[in-house]
Formats: structure tokens, sequence, C-alpha cells
């Protein structure tokens, strides 16, 4: 889970391993990040599975049904009930009979890469979908983002115990962190936090999101659709996000460490400082 809730799944495990250093061998343990298949599954009916760190999977399935735009809003999720199967679990939520209706009509059952950006899309024509129009009430400024990223150091335990996940991270205006998700795919760390976000039904005007990944496309779509008007990455956009990000109104930073970053839309007129 987050670095502020309590975890209710293992996360890591301990392996024996035999290091070679200059030379010299050394035999002991490593954490190694658990990873194993989550399904998800809509009113009994599969849609997608992924590999995903086994905690947070209610705000992960909650983010996941959002920003895919299978849920319009946290209403038509009726309950998310979970077991364990065949080697991994399986999300069960009960949704709306019009989600239900439009999700049978692009239904596939995938097997996903860990942290799968585009799981249940089946045509060209569903990657680039409408994305809200965001219009920020506030900039972003170079001291929020800088006091966020030292923040974010300290709030990864995951990541410091294996080196094997991603983090994303709720902002407020100031930078200071409300909430912190890893795991090792980093668009299900987006949508656990999108997921804990609409179920508090927090404000998404009021801060923004920091992620320890690039900006990809789907990235860029999960936080539009989420109603978050910016990002901010740790590594580097791609030339798609950049135009997904200046035709949805969004605020996109890159490259945001060692005391820098790299503003790459609508940085002119929103970015202070």
């Amino acid at each position: 889970m987050s670095a502020f809730f309590e975890n209710s799944s293992p996360t890591s495990s301990r392996h024996s391993v035999r290091r070679i250093a200059r030379g010299e061998r050394l035999d002991g343990m490593d954490d190694l990040a658990e990873e194993v298949p989550v399904a998800l599954e809509y009113n009994g009916i599969s849609h997608a599975v992924m590999m995903a760190t086994p905690a947070d999977l209610e705000d992960f399935a909650l983010g996941f049904s959002l920003t895919e735009g299978i849920l319009n809003d946290t209403g038509e999720c009726y309950g998310i009930d979970i077991e364990e199967a065949c080697g991994g679990l399986t999300v069960k939520l009960e949704v709306s009979a019009r989600a239900f209706t439009q999700l049978k009509e692009r239904r596939r059952s995938l097997s996903g890469r860990t942290g799968c950006g585009l799981c249940g899309v089946d045509s060209l024509d569903q990657v680039y979908r409408a994305l809200p129009a965001l219009a920020p009430d506030r900039v972003l400024t170079p001291a929020a983002i800088s006091t966020a990223l030292a923040a974010l150091t300290g709030a990864q335990p995951l990541a410091r115990l294996t080196g094997a996940a991603h983090a994303a991270a709720w902002c407020g205006p100031n930078g200071e962190l409300q909430a912190v998700f890893e795991d090792v795919g980093r668009h299900n760390a987006l949508d656990k936090l999108i997921g804990m976000m609409a179920r508090r039904r927090l404000d998404p005007s009021s801060g923004f999101v920091l992620v320890t990944s690039r900006a990809s496309v789907e990235m860029v779509q999960k936080t539009a659709m989420a109603r978050v008007s910016a990002l901010v990455a740790i590594s580097a956009p791609t030339a798609a996000a950049v135009r997904l990000a200046e035709g949805c109104g969004m605020t996109l930073v890159a490259f945001a460490r060692g005391g820098g970053f790299v503003c790459y839309a609508h940085g002119t007129e929103r970015l202070l400082g």
C-alpha cells in the first residue's frame, strides 16, 4: 500500500543469493518484490489479467476502472471482493448495468505485461480516447516540485527494500505528500493512487501527481481521466504524451530530479517561480 496506510498483503520475500564483487564471493539473502497475476472480473466476466504487487487491490481495481473508462464514477461500483485463485488473485467488481453493457461490447480477456497500460483495447481508435478538458485554477511552482521530490525518497519502502517498484504520489499545492502508492508496474501504482483519490473524493484541482517513471501516453491519459491538471515525472516524456498533454490542458513536467526539471506542456502560463 502507500507509505501512509497499512499494507494488507506481503509485497516482498527473501531469497538466498550469491554476490560476486571485485573477485570476492559472498552468500547471503536478498529482498525481492512480489509480482502476481491479478485478474479483474466485472459482474462475473473476466476483462484483464495483469502482473501487479499484491497490495491495495481495491484501489487498483477502482482506479483502473475509472481511468480506462469502464466506470463513469465511483457510484457505478457496488462492491469489490478479492479471492485467491490459480496462483494469483481475482478482484471481483459488481458494477452497474450501464457499465457492464458497455464493457461487454469491447470485452477481451488479456494477459498483460507488468503494468499493462492499454489492457482491454482491441482497436487503434480506442487508444487515443477523448479526455476531459483541464483548466487548473492555480500554478505549479518549482518549490512545490522540489519539496515533493525530496519527501518522496523516504516514502517508498518497497523500492528501498527491493529496488523494483515504481511510485505514484498525490502532492498538495505546496508539494506536501498526501499519499504514495507503490507497485512493480508504473500504471498500476498510478491506478492505485487514482482509486484512492476517487474513493476518498479528494479534489483533483488541489494538487498534482508525481510519478517515478517516464511520462507516457497512458500516464497522461490516466491522470487526465482523474481530472488532475498537472503531472510531474522523474524520467522522460514521449512526444505523443506531450501532444496529448497540450491538447487536454495538462501541465506536464519531466526529468524532475537533481534540483531541476523540464516543463513540456503549459509551462509558460502556469509555471510560477
